[in-house]
């Protein structure tokens, strides 16, 4: 009996304790509530405000190119912090201008590999789809970006460059500050031209502030993520890579600077000399990026274990830095410590090459990262070697080695990244020459249109390419994917068996009911008037008289590929069939010509602002 007592006073208490909890639970729940209706006022006023007063957008772009050059200067903190500690140099140094690193040191690669692989598995076992960096998102998402999907590629950007990989952090900050921004415009529910342009304004202001140069990061948003300026968005874009560059220097970021006293044109054949730069580099930039392309196919059919790739990469990227560690990390250092060295020509081929073996090794084996810094690192060494083998042959001085260091740096950065003017305000804004931005200005247009014929993508669209994506830029062009076949296509098409006798289909189809019949298993379009022009008791096949009976268009298929349809066959109208080869609509040219024009337009105002 006391056993029972107890037993049910037990109770009692656990009872009475979880009714305790319950209570505080609602009630903690019930201020949740009334905070949130106490807030959602202030977020629907600014709404409003942001969604009718341009003012008000440029306001939202100022707070978040503040965001975004914190989380950059951050990110730089946090991947430099782990270099010094694991490689022990100086803090006040980079690791790519150290002389050595001990060689047990080296071993962080492979390790920072090894977590990196792990990491990447474990996110991928609960999230498989591929993230979507900015320029993907403004060119098919309409700046939509997932914050969780960013975080995970900060992650493991930051995991690749801190362990010493040749990577840089160029695409964690541009990350960081898009995802930043599409977060903010997508709580403020923005129209989509506009969330595209915070995007921009986030990832520009990012790159603003790692370099302290806002000019750059700018023309980086217009050029690189948003695909164009325009007058909607000079302002946002501005303020928030003005924004992004006061605070990183508030917390302490140094900006990118390169003193430099140099005449780098001294004649009009300097201009001559400098294009040519521009063509060696394009056509570098190019093999340099099909390579990662070739050398990750073979590292895919090797079919080593996903997760151990960065480590097997790893081992190679060590053996590297034992003969020399500028190969590690983006090549900050390493760019200062060249530049103002007088190298043999030898030594600086075989840095190029070794810089590039060890950029290719660290994307093909799953290391992440961009290729910017490593771009503007490769292109000072072949501007350098330029200038050493013109002089050999002209004379020499006929090229300073510093100004085409600097111009080669230009020029193969827009053959890689992209965006002619955002690397030669980079120049200008790391040099303050007005001499040397202007030869990279000449070198960077003769690559960006050399690269633009003969391959068409930059590092990022390329590797989308990859992936199966079609998209050479940021323009929006998500809405051409919405005008499929099976969107704009007529469902009350009249279909009829092949084998109809012409005098069956006359009884069927009094003159003037339809314009035109489709072979229900189709095998053509027959008119209603071609019909009528035979004799009137004509017992052939409807067949006989069907057009366009080996052309015909899937559901899923994309205007563009609808309109080539038209081009090539010269119709007026087309069906639609599924799978089985059954006819389930109709569509004509005028209706896709129309279609296509009307959503132009509306991307086009999207573009420039003009809402009204």
């Amino acid at each position: 009996m006391t056993m029972h007592i107890t037993g049910t006073r037990e109770d009692w208490l656990k009872a009475r304790l979880e009714l305790l909890q319950a209570e505080k639970e609602f009630t903690r729940r019930g201020d949740e509530l009334a905070q949130r209706r106490q807030a959602l006022p202030w977020l629907a006023w600014l709404r409003r405000r942001t969604r009718s007063s341009e003012l008000w957008l440029i306001a939202v772009a100022t707070v978040v190119g503040m965001t975004a050059g914190t989380l950059a200067v951050l990110q730089a903190k946090l991947a430099h912090g782990t270099q010094v500690w694991l490689f022990a140099f100086d803090p006040d140094e980079r690791l790519s201008a150290q002389a050595m690193v001990a060689p047990w040191r080296l071993l962080a690669i492979p390790l920072g590999g090894l977590l990196l692989g792990l990491f990447t598995a474990l996110v991928l076992r609960f999230r498989p789809s591929p993230a979507v960096d900015p320029v993907e998102a403004n060119a098919l998402h309409g700046g939509r970006l997932s914050i969780r999907d960013s975080a995970f590629i900060c992650g493991q950007t930051l995991i690749s460059n801190g362990c010493g990989a040749s990577v840089g952090l160029e695409a964690a900050y541009a990350q960081a500050g898009g995802a930043a921004a599409s977060w903010v415009g997508q709580k403020l529910s923005l129209r989509r031209g506009d969330l595209r342009i915070l995007v921009g304004a986030g990832a520009g202001a990012a790159i603003a502030a790692a370099f302290g140069a806002p000019l750059t990061g700018a023309f980086y948003a217009f050029e690189i993520v948003i695909g164009a300026y325009t007058v909607a968005n000079i302002a946002p874009v501005a303020a928030a890579a003005l924004a992004g560059v006061l605070v990183a220097k508030a917390l302490g970021s140094t900006p990118y600077l390169i003193k430099t006293s140099v005449v780098a044109i001294s004649s009009w054949t300097d201009y001559l000399l400098y294009g040519l730069l521009g063509l060696v580099a394009a056509l570098f930039g190019v093999a340099l990026m099909r390579a990662v392309a070739v050398a990750d196919r073979w590292v895919g059919k090797a079919a080593p274990p996903r997760w151990a790739r960065p480590a097997i990469g790893g081992l190679a990227l060590a053996a590297m830095a034992l003969v020399t560690p500028q190969t590690l990390s983006g090549g900050h250092g390493a760019l200062h410590l060249d530049l103002n060295g007088d190298l043999p020509l030898k030594m600086i081929l075989v840095l190029i090459l070794m810089k590039s073996m060890a950029s290719i090794i660290s994307l093909s084996f799953g290391f992440r990262g961009g290729l910017f810094f490593a771009a503007l690192f490769l292109g000072a060494l072949m501007g350098q070697s330029f200038s050493d083998l013109v002089n050999l042959v002209g004379g020499e001085g006929r090229l300073d080695p510093i100004a085409a260091s600097l111009v080669g740096m230009g020029a193969l950065g827009v053959a890689i990244v992209g965006g002619p003017f955002t690397m030669s305000f980079l120049v200008l804004e790391a040099t303050g020459d007005f001499t040397i931005t202007a030869a990279t200005l000449a070198a960077s247009l003769i690559a960006s249109a050399v690269v633009r014929e003969t391959f068409g993508y930059s590092f990022s669209t390329w590797r989308l390419h990859l992936r199966g994506e079609t998209i050479r830029s940021a323009h929006d062009v998500s809405w051409m994917r919405n005008l499929t076949a099976g969107k704009m296509m007529r469902r009350d098409v009249k279909t009829v068996p092949a084998a109809t006798t012409l005098a069956e289909f006359r009884r069927r189809f009094p003159l003037g009911s339809t314009k035109r019949a489709v072979t229900g298993r189709y095998a053509g379009i027959v008119a209603t008037s071609a019909v009528y022009a035979q004799p009137p008791e004509s017992e052939a096949p409807l067949a006989s008289l069907a057009a366009n009976a080996d052309v015909a268009l899937s559901p899923e298929l994309s205007i563009k590929a609808i309109m080539t349809a038209f081009d090539e066959t010269g119709s007026d109208e087309l069906a639609v069939v599924d799978e089985g080869g059954e006819v389930i609509g109709l569509i004509t040219e005028a209706h896709v010509t129309r279609r296509y024009a009307e959503e132009l337009e509306k991307a086009r105002r999207e573009l420039t602002g003009d809402t009204g």
